[in-house]
């Protein structure tokens, strides 16, 4: 899971998911004129707010997280994980206004005063500020262009290495050391030009020179201010991944507009939408 694809908006789903969890430890009922000493059950102890607000609101916000950090997103019944999440917490919301509406549950219908009813306690106050704190951050992040910036800053990559090279200390972690001249190279490095793959020059075999990059264009660093899809550089509709916010991608070519990129596996494909990016 990387953790630099999350956005502002699932910064509030988490934060809301907290509060909902503090909450659900506090009073469910609130009844005046109660001695000090007497126990109110809190919401872990009453079956449907526990199962329609706090679990409900606590596994959307995890599936709303997840499939955000995931490369690609596994499907049930043809929707995706973050669109079960959304729906989860869409339902927690409901629910927890609904047990505000109607805090007794349905016993102040059989008549009788009103007097000494239980009305909604901390916790149950707390669980529907949260929910639709929830709800309204999962529903709008595809939709608001603040909520869909990064949470993490995207640090600052070293230097953009010629194409065929690997990035100091890998995608979105510069700094490392690289191995000399001479010394094996780390699995998933690339070979030096004119050498086999993970090993030395044979005796007598010719230098290949190393690869240039066309025309005027040198390789360069960049991240995308929103999730993007990456294309494959057949033309084929179907994406073969997900660049995310927060991480530091290889720009190995430009065709017009659109940018070849290269993911942290080595994989190539076209990103048809550069507007916005952030140059390293």
């Amino acid at each position: 899971m990387n953790i630099r694809s999350l956005t502002r908006g699932d910064g509030v789903v988490i934060g809301a998911a907290v509060l909902l969890f503090i909450a659900s430890f506090l009073d469910l009922y609130s009844i005046d004129d109660v001695p000090d000493s007497f126990d109110l059950p809190n919401l872990w102890e009453s079956g449907p707010v526990l199962f329609g607000v706090v679990l409900a609101g606590i596994i959307g916000a995890a599936l709303v997280v997840i499939a955000r950090g995931m490369p690609q997103v596994p499907k049930v019944a043809g929707l995706d994980l973050g669109q079960f999440g959304v729906a989860f917490t869409v339902f927690a919301a409901w629910c927890a206004l609904g047990n505000i509406f109607d805090v007794p549950g349905g016993f102040d219908n059989f008549g009788g005063s009103n007097d000494g009813a239980p009305t909604a306690g901390m916790g149950l106050i707390l669980a529907l500020v949260a929910t639709l704190l929830m709800a309204a951050a999962a529903v709008a992040t595809p939709l608001v262009p603040a909520l869909q910036a990064g949470l993490l800053p995207a640090a600052r990559p070293a230097a953009p290495q010629p194409y065929g090279g690997q990035p100091q200390g890998g995608y979105g972690y510069p700094g490392a050391q690289q191995p000399q001249p001479g010394q094996p190279q780390p699995y998933g490095g690339q070979p030096q030009a004119g050498q086999p793959f993970g090993g030395q020059p044979q005796p007598g075999q010719p230098q290949a020179p190393a690869p240039q990059p066309a025309g005027d264009f040198s390789p360069f660093w960049f991240a995308v201010p929103v999730p993007r899809p990456l294309f494959a550089e057949d033309g084929s509709p179907t994406p073969i991944a997900e660049l995310a916010p927060g991480t530091w991608y290889l720009a190995v070519e430009q065709r017009g507009a659109q940018l070849v990129a290269q993911t942290q596996d080595g994989r190539r494909g076209v990103l048809q939408d550069t507007s916005g990016i952030q140059r390293g």
